[in-house]
């Protein structure tokens, strides 16, 4: 069996930064997260053997120093974290900051923010939380509940895929022929590259393995994308989840990462696979003799 890496995987600069800043910090004083910093189970592990504390409310946190995970925070949630007497720690992606820009340009010049996302996700209650009013959509039938308005203005949670962003926009132009509807790209280079080298890895194997954290959007969507391309995809979060009876067959398995999966997990991921290939290779040498 053969094993491919896609071209792009696994962490991107904003996640590796957060992490980082996270382990320096929480060397130096203690050290509460406002929720997870990345969306991997390991990563969180490590940080809490560190001395970091991760709190799900502001009210939770029983440290002076509270850090604004990777998927950053509106500027009213950390004005209240300001305001019970805390020292902000910010580890939001610059891409993440961007989109958010990006949402609030798009509101004071008059368009009715639509973001394309998952409603409840950090990312998405970061990029809302400071407007009055907004939409969040992620299927044709979120576009059908919609109101109608004037100008939607549409940008995106920054991992969602691009392909869909244009689609739900086409979507409200449709349902709206009489509105104006602008389209900011704020989905981050990062999750295009993934997307793009995941599409190419996918057509040329016979089974992909897609590394990353169970509650990771991005995993989720490299892993959807996959399977546009092959029958046979797997989603894990490391090495102990594989199992030999996927790859009967294989000759080629592709492997790709979500953009917060660690250098180490993917490692250790692929160093299975070729123990299994290795085993393929014995019982084909086996049944030649």
């Amino acid at each position: 069996m053969k094993i491919l890496r896609a071209t792009h995987l696994g962490m991107c600069f904003g996640v590796r930064d957060a992490i980082d800043l996270a382990r320096q910090t929480a060397a130096e004083k203690p050290l509460s997260i406002l929720g997870d910093l990345v969306h991997n189970e390991s990563v969180i592990q490590d940080l809490e053997q560190r001395g970091a504390r991760v709190v799900r409310q502001l009210e939770e946190a029983r440290t002076s120093a509270v850090m604004i995970t990777a998927h950053g925070a509106s500027d009213r949630q950390i004005a209240r974290v300001h305001a019970r007497g805390h020292e902000v720690i910010e580890a939001t992606c610059p891409l993440v900051k961007h989109a958010h820009q990006a949402v609030l340009r798009l509101a004071c010049e008059g368009w009715h923010p639509v973001i394309v996302g998952q409603r409840n996700h950090i990312e998405v209650r970061g990029l809302t939380g400071d407007l009055d009013a907004f939409d969040v959509i992620l299927s044709p039938e979120d576009v059908q509940a919609l109101p109608s308005r004037p100008r939607y203005g549409v940008a995106a949670q920054t991992t969602q895929p691009l392909a869909r962003v244009h689609y739900l926009a086409s979507l409200v132009r449709q349902r709206f022929p009489e509105s104006e509807v602008k389209v900011v790209d704020t989905v981050c280079q990062p999750t295009k590259q993934r997307q793009s080298a995941a599409m190419e890895l996918a057509a040329g194997s016979d089974v992909v393995i897609v590394v990353g954290g169970a509650n990771s959007n991005n995993t989720r969507e490299l892993a959807a994308t996959c399977r546009r391309f092959c029958a046979r995809v797997w989603q894990v979060q490391s090495a102990a989840e594989i199992c030999a009876s996927w790859f009967e067959g294989v000759r080629i398995c592709g492997l790709t990462a979500g953009t917060s999966t660690p250098d180490d997990i993917i490692d250790a991921v692929e160093v299975r696979l070729r123990e299994l290939a290795e085993v393929e290779l014995v019982e084909m040498v086996a049944v030649g003799r």
